[in-house]
């Protein structure tokens, strides 16, 4: 499929830019007859900017799912990158639209696409926007859960970072190491900044190290004010272990990893222990 570069001119010292075309602009605004029209009069769908944004980049990123079938059913191409690196899918997971997602997917879009120094994955965005939905559909699409980010790290740690405890939780779920790091960075240090006693509590019980230090040699608890509930929370777990009971549970977790889900519902175990394994109940207070 060809890739044509829109028009481009000069302007004043700013270099060479390129003219937004018809379709980008009908992309962009959700102008869904309008760009059957374009289309049909025989516009290219995969017409780029200078900086390699294509109407479909355009669709995605203002979450018109309308407008995005009509380019994908043209021959869009469905991976196309812009200088930044960022895909369709990209742009759908950063604008929270989930049909554009489900779309993508259906089009056979790369959950995983390799990561530059400028861009983040699809699961990354979504955990920036804090959409369970698309978090969900990413991870059940085979989303790499220690996808690391230059500036964000994991996608556990940017959850963290947004204060989104669902989607945190339902990384956890999914197998994402509770104790990757970032330059010695953990997911509890940005839980900690942030004062967040249930995210907090989440984390220990999927084995967090409250214990860890960051490259300034800094615990979790160090980045908590002393009169903080988040304070009180990372104390009392400093000075009381966790139940075998607890510890049991954790270690199964981590040794399965990924597979945990899958191989913990073949096993000739009682419904209790299999809902404890895997976090069913309700969370078992550690206090």
């Amino acid at each position: 499929m060809e890739m044509t570069a829109a028009r481009r001119s000069f302007l004043c010292d700013i270099g060479f830019w390129a003219d937004r075309t018809a379709l980008h602009e009908a992309a962009s605004h959700g102008r869904t007859l309008q760009l059957k029209q374009l289309i049909d009069s025989g516009a290219s769908v995969n017409m780029v900017t200078v900086d390699n944004i294509t109407p479909l980049h355009e669709a995605c990123i203002q979450a018109h799912p309308n407008c995005a079938r009509l380019l994908l059913e043209a021959g869009a191409q469905v991976d196309v990158r812009t200088i930044h690196g960022s895909t369709p899918l990209c742009n759908a997971c950063a604008s929270g639209s989930v049909e554009c997602v489900k779309l993508l997917l259906d089009y056979g879009a790369k959950v995983n696409p390799s990561l530059t120094a400028l861009t983040a994955s699809p699961l990354h965005e979504a955990c920036i926007k804090g959409n369970i939905e698309i978090v969900k559909l990413m991870i059940a699409s085979g989303a790499q859960l220690e996808a690391y980010d230059v500036h964000f790290g994991p996608p556990l740690h940017i959850a963290c970072a947004k204060g989104h405890v669902d989607c945190v939780k339902e990384l956890l779920h999914a197998g994402a190491n509770v104790n990757s790091v970032k330059f010695h960075d953990t997911a509890l240090h940005h839980a900690a900044r942030v004062d967040m006693v249930a995210m907090i509590e989440l984390l220990v019980e999927y084995g967090a190290r409250v214990y860890a230090s960051d490259n300034v040699g800094k615990k979790a608890v160090d980045y908590t004010t002393p009169t903080s509930p988040a304070h009180s929370c990372l104390t009392f777990y400093e000075s009381c272990p966790l139940s075998l009971q607890q510890l049991c549970r954790i270690t199964v977790r981590m040794m399965l990893g990924t597979r945990a889900s899958d191989v913990l519902s073949q096993m000739d175990i009682s419904h209790r222990i299999h809902s404890y394994l895997q976090y069913s109940d309700h969370p078992t207070s550690l206090k």
